[in-house]
């Protein structure tokens, strides 16, 4: 098979390097974590308007793979994951710390993790240190909104929806 970009490098060494000695801008968006199902319906909501009128116009042109449009519709134009901040509500869903919910308390980029309110482990001499997490090991709950993150959210979905209508 052949490289679908040949100005990236696919080889695993340059690729370790790019991730490790990435830039605290990159790793910002390297550490992403997944939405919930409810946050993503509510920031899609608007998407699935336009999936209706998509729906309408297949069946007026008789295409017969609905469900493989949906698919392809919902699959590729969500808002599925954002970069993860301080005093996003999250759940961990993986690890020894499952199900386990709080706050961000920080966002710590240079080791690729976040620290998660009451999810800590106690050190031999008493003090309580915070256990680092890594962000695709947790789902947010609840965004902290403020105007950037609106317009975040906003460009986000108006890149997607350009996108979707560029395919069609």
């Amino acid at each position: 098979m052949a490289k679908i970009n040949s100005d990236l490098a696919s080889s695993r060494r340059k690729s370790r390097k790019a991730h490790f000695s990435a830039p605290s801008s990159e790793r910002r968006v390297i550490m992403s974590a997944p939405l919930s199902k409810e946050l993503r319906e509510k920031h899609n909501e608007n998407q699935e308007e336009k999936f209706v009128k998509l729906e309408l116009r297949a069946i007026a042109k008789r295409y017969i793979f609905l469900e493989h449009l949906y698919l392809i519709w919902f699959g590729n134009n969500q808002v599925r994951s954002i970069p993860i901040r301080k005093d996003d509500e999250v759940t961990i869903i993986r690890g020894s710390n499952k199900g386990r919910e709080g706050k961000i308390t920080s966002v710590y980029r240079l080791k690729y993790v976040v620290h998660v309110e009451r999810v800590t482990r106690d050190k031999s001499n008493g003090q309580s240190v915070p256990i680092g997490i890594h962000p695709s090991k947790v789902v947010i709950t609840k965004l902290k909104i403020d105007k950037d993150r609106e317009s975040i959210l906003e460009r986000m979905g108006k890149g997607r929806e350009a996108k979707a209508a560029k395919r069609n």
